[in-house]
């Protein structure tokens, strides 16, 4: 079940790394430092990779859309869709 910006928003970090699942490899990391990153997990050549998508203020919406990211999105990112 897809992340809504009201649970983002509500999050409070822990003494680990948190990661939140938003379905199809999307994952909201969140610091212990109060961060709120976006990262996707895949697979490739058999083994897991994490590609770092960007910071919290993007929405969820964003973050599964590659097209609405648009330019903020890093390379790596872009690279990969």
């Amino acid at each position: 079940m897809p992340l809504s910006d009201l649970q983002i928003r509500a999050f409070k970090p822990r003494d680990k790394i948190a990661k939140l699942s938003d379905g199809g490899g999307l994952q909201l990391w969140v610091t212990p430092d109060g961060a709120k990153r976006w990262r996707l997990g895949y697979r490739f050549e058999g083994k897991q990779k994490t590609l770092a998508i960007g910071v919290c203020p993007i929405s969820s919406g964003d973050g599964r859309s590659p097209s609405k990211r648009g330019g903020r999105c890093n390379a790596a990112a872009a690279a990969f869709f």
